[in-house]
Formats: C-alpha cells, structure tokens, sequence
C-alpha cells in the first residue's frame, strides 16, 4: 500500500505511517497540498497527515485541505515526540547560531532557545528535510532538529536530546483515504460546519450535541477562504456512526450550512 506523507524519510509523520499502516511504502511530499493532490489523482491509496499537537496546537493548513477536499478520516495515531538538536561529525554546541526545523517543531523547543540565546531558530519545510540539509551543505554553525531516526538516515550526529519543553508531548494523526469506509469499534467522529452570523447560532448548533448527551472533545475555528469575517467550526464528537449522532447531525443541518462529516473512526 502507498502512503503519502509530507516530509523527508525520517519525518515525524514517516514513523506515524509506518506504525499506521505496516508494510506500507512511503511516498514523501514536499508540501502539504501535494500529500492531498496525490491522494485525488489515486497515485497513492492513502495519506497520513499530522492534525494536532499536544504542545503547538492545531496544524491549521491540514484542517484547511480536509474541510476542502474530498477525503474522509479512517484512523487517528498518537505518536510521542521527542525532539534532538542534530548537527555534522565534529561540530559541537557553542559552535551552533542557528537551529533548523518545521515551525510547529521550533514552536515546541521554546525553552531550549530560551537557554540558549545565541542560537537563532530558524523555520524550515520539515523537520527531517533540515537535518539533510544541514548534513549535505556541511553546515558547520547550524543544526536541524528533528527524531533520533533522522539522525541516523543522514548521518547526523545528536548534540542535545530531548530538547521538547515538556515530555508529554505527543501528535495526533490522521490516516486519510478517498473515500468513506468506517473501521469496526469507530466512537468518534470529526466535522466541520459553518453557522450563519446572527445571535445564539453557535449556541444552538452546540446545543444539538448537548440535549444527546453528546460531548465534544474539541471545537476550534478557521477563517473560511474568500468569505472574510466568516469562520468554519471544527469539532470532534466523542460518539460514532450511531442513530444519535446521525440525528444530531440532522438537527445541525437545520442551523449550519454546510456540515461536512470529516471522518469516523476508532479513537486513539
């Protein structure tokens, strides 16, 4: 099975793929629009994309593309980071000004930075993308920050390990496919919707939920493309493809408009 991911082998999301779907061959993607563009054209069966960090928050482009796309969610993974300062053989630490990784990785490494001052991060397309680049322009006052796997792809050797502000530092992923197919056991289910902008709509399309007994694990909002000042709700129900859920989802249609069920599945 072909799995998209965006990243370089070594990637946060290339060990989420591989414990998500074993066996599979993994097909690296550049940016996060190509992880989905391939998943449409059926030049791979599925996609693993990360949605949310325990320290950093939401990864606001993937919720974008799903509330865009034609795609549903069949799984969802928890996989522990632990984030290392990553440099070349022989470069040592009060050599290094500048650490390189994904945004939403630096974002997590805040105390790190804090402690070491004279060393400047620097956002970079992946984590495991800096550490090949570090290693193959043979940086020598740079490092990448990025898994312990990625050190060992590229040779890479790990000045400081753990550099995470806290360990229980955990990603949530999604494993997203074409079309829809509900696993046995699913008892969750995420939607997007969109509420008109007059007094107590909000109020009344939670209220869908509460008067079922239905909870929430997460609700967030997003800017909607082309509609200034009008947001998209995202929300995750911690119930599955039942009678209930289907009539709340029914009832929210009557307020909301459109309410696209992003994906069911097994919670992690």
């Amino acid at each position: 099975m072909k799995v998209a991911i965006q990243g370089e082998a070594g990637a946060f999301s290339h060990e989420a793929a591989r414990q998500m779907v074993p066996g599979c061959s993994i097909v690296p993607c550049a940016r996060s629009r190509e992880v989905f563009d391939r998943l449409e054209r059926r030049q791979v069966d599925v996609a693993v994309i990360p949605i949310e960090n325990s320290l950093a928050g939401s990864v606001t482009e993937h919720f974008d593309l799903l509330f865009a796309r034609k795609v549903f969610i069949q799984k969802e993974f928890r996989l522990r980071i632990v984030h290392n300062l990553i440099t070349g053989k022989g470069v040592k630490l009060k050599d290094v000004r500048q650490a390189l990784s994904h945004p939403v990785a630096l974002d997590q490494c805040r105390d790190f930075f804090q402690k070491h001052l004279k060393i400047r991060p620097v956002a970079f397309y992946d984590t495991a993308g800096s550490v090949k680049h570090v290693i193959a322009e043979g940086l020598t006052d740079a490092a990448g920050i990025a898994s312990r796997h990625a050190a060992s792809v590229y040779g890479g050797k790990i000045l400081a390990a753990g550099i995470e502000d806290d360990k229980q530092n955990f990603t949530r992923f999604f494993l997203v496919r074409r079309s829809r197919k509900v696993l046995p056991g699913a008892n969750k289910t995420s939607i997007a919707f969109v509420v008109k902008n007059i007094p107590g709509a909000l109020h009344k399309a939670l209220g869908v939920f509460a008067s079922r007994d239905i909870s929430l694990s997460k609700i967030e909002s997003r800017p909607m493309r082309g509609r200034p000042w009008e947001y998209v709700f995202y929300a995750d129900l911690l119930r599955g493809d039942d009678a209930t859920t289907k009539n709340a989802l029914r009832h929210l249609a009557e307020i909301a408009d459109p309410v696209k069920v992003l994906g069911v599945y097994p919670a992690a």
